[in-house]
């Protein structure tokens, strides 16, 4: 389909294609009446609007179609929430209800920093000039840093394997929080954070001196690598200082080069604590057969402006973070909303329960860092058995445990079960050496369901 906006692309199909779940889909029909809004107006990339609320409050809400992202003074959690769907659904049913306008200065300061002005700005920073004494220099100084840190790491774990791990018993985090806060000075947070897992691994039950053993081989693998930087090949390089902590701004990642494609939503998983909200959204490209990983953030408690629905398609520019085996990506400005996969694309293409641990050792193998891979299974049946749950292939020949640590729900795992009935489905999911971590299931019709929560 040829187009020439963005906003010619939406259709209420593609507004309700957007909503979290069938609530709030429910919920946007009903706020999608003119005789709800005020104020509402359209300009170039952008509807917002006035809806009133419970107790005569007025919700402001804005939408910046490119991202698109999402801004509405309503409590709810959700990224849209019904407000946002129900004014983008009032927008599409014509100009008559919404019309064209210059919007109002609140309503841009409120509009979200993310979508199309988040974008541009990413380009502009990618093509803006920059101060490159200042910044080897800064460069230098920190890599001083983060290399006396993992010197003074190596040196700590060589000593307590010198004692012995049978200590690890009695000293829990305590012992490693000052290391913990040492790579912290040293800015490395990568560093920081596999140390505090280390602290947390559980030195009791069966197996525990091996897998201990395990990550304080990995960690001094990556403070090794880190102090040989300068010797390892430009991806491998790339790899170890992101694991170190090294991050790259976005504009930074849109200065190399781009892909562009027809991208399959494979899935999304959120995750939270006390700090952060992540999104973790995964797409395939249609037509090059790539995976990647886009990474939003939002404050505690509020989800991430990024929403693309699974199992949908959008057409895109996407620019890859540097590593031995690149995956997380950037997605360039413009986009246009999600559009409706034909039937031939609705199911992505899977390989076996074999390849998917090939390609999962063929990854691990390049970056021995690695916890999982996303992969996507084809014609397994989910079997809830006396040693957990396992995907079987349909001809009973290979299975493979589903990991039951990290995110994975029993409600997601009755629902992949659910929408089986005990036939072979396609599943997406996270490859590791604990199992398949199920993401996204699709049915014989070619229906995909999230099965996160």
């Amino acid at each position: 389909m040829s187009v020439t906006s963005n906003e010619a692309r939406w259709t209420a199909e593609h507004v309700l294609a957007l909503a979290p779940d069938a609530a709030s889909r429910k919920a946007a029909a009903g706020l999608s009446s003119p005789a709800l809004w005020s104020g509402a107006g359209a300009s170039a990339g952008a509807v917002w609007g006035e809806c009133g609320g419970s107790g005569g409050t007025a919700y402001r809400t804005s939408v910046d179609l490119a991202g698109p992202a999402f801004s509405c003074s309503c409590p709810s959690r959700k990224s849209p929430c019904k407000h946002a769907l129900g004014l983008l659904l009032l927008w599409t049913s014509g100009p008559e209800a919404v019309p064209d306008a210059e919007p109002p200065a609140e309503s841009a300061a409120a509009r979200p920093a993310t979508g199309r002005q988040r974008a541009e700005q990413q380009e502009k920073q990618a093509t803006a000039p920059a101060d490159p004494a200042a910044a080897r220099r800064r460069a230098e100084r920190r890599s001083a840093r983060v290399a006396a840190g993992a010197a003074e790491l190596r040196a700590r774990l060589a000593d307590r394997l010198r004692t012995g791990l049978a200590g690890e018993e009695h000293t829990g985090y305590a012992a490693w929080d000052d290391v913990a806060a040492r790579m912290v000075d040293a800015q490395a947070p990568g560093l920081a954070a596999l140390v505090r897992e280390l602290a947390a691994e559980p030195a009791s039950g069966p197996g525990w001196p091996g897998r201990l053993l395990e990550r304080y081989a990995l960690l001094d693998l990556l403070a090794s690598a880190y102090g040989r930087i300068d010797g390892l090949p430009a991806p491998l390089a790339a790899t170890v200082r992101a694991r170190v902590g090294f991050t790259m701004e976005s504009a930074e990642v849109l200065r190399g080069p781009r892909v562009g494609d027809r991208w399959l939503v494979l899935g999304v998983r959120e995750s939270a604590d006390d700090r952060l909200t992540t999104r973790r959204l995964w797409l395939r490209g249609t037509t090059t057969g790539r995976t990647a990983l886009l990474l939003s953030f939002g404050r505690p408690g509020l989800a991430p402006d990024l929403a693309l629905p699974t199992g949908h398609t959008v057409e895109a520019d996407l620019a890859y973070h540097p590593g031995v085996r690149p995956l997380r990506a950037v997605l360039g400005a413009g986009h246009p909303p999600p559009v409706a996969p034909p039937p031939a694309e609705a199911v992505p293409p899977g390989v076996s329960v074999d390849g998917a641990l090939a390609e999962y050792g063929a990854a691990l193998a390049e970056e021995p860092w690695l916890e999982s891979w996303p992969v996507v299974l084809a014609a397994v049946v989910p079997v809830p058995t006396e040693q957990g749950w396992r995907l079987v292939e349909a001809d009973g020949c290979e299975a493979i445990p589903v990991q039951r640590r990290g995110t994975t729900s029993v409600p997601g795992l009755w629902r992949l079960a659910a929408v089986s009935g005990g036939r072979p489905v396609t599943v997406f999911g996270e490859c590791g050496h604990s199992g398949f971590n199920p993401v996204t299931v699709w049915d014989a019709a070619g229906t995909a369901t999230g099965l996160c929560p």
